[in-house]
């Protein structure tokens, strides 16, 4: 099992900036490929924002936020980052980083199907 556990969400005003950071234990996420969804107020949907396969090679990034959100990782930290600047009033979410179901696999990513492990999410609010 991966326990993931998001942190780094909070209130900021438009143009601003956060940066998220999603932690693992129960397993090293180095052979995970890993992703952030976020699920807007009023809303259901998890929206794919980003990916990153594995090896950390390879990134995936939602055109909303395309140039503005930029996703990493760590493997010797068990960590994956969410670099977000440039924030909008309409990137407010609950946020969830999420661990790919497969081992050492990455497919670009951006359907939720992929993944098997998410964390509890970590509300943004991005204020006009």
């Amino acid at each position: 099992q991966v326990q993931l556990v998001e942190s780094g969400g909070g209130l900021v005003q438009a143009g601003g900036s956060l940066r998220l950071s999603c932690a693992a234990s129960g397993r090293t996420l180095s052979s995970y490929s890993m992703g952030w969804f976020r699920r807007a107020p009023g809303t259901l949907e998890r929206k794919f924002v980003a990916a990153i396969s594995w090896s950390g090679g390879s990134t995936n990034t939602a055109d909303s936020v395309k140039g503005r959100f930029t996703i990493s990782r760590d493997n010797a930290k068990n960590t994956v980052y969410l670099q977000m600047n440039s924030l909008k009033p309409e990137d407010t979410a609950v946020y969830y980083c999420a661990a790919d179901r497969r081992l050492r696999t990455y497919d670009g990513g951006a359907y939720e199907a992929g993944y098997a492990y998410w964390g509890q999410g970590t509300q943004v609010t991005v204020s006009s």
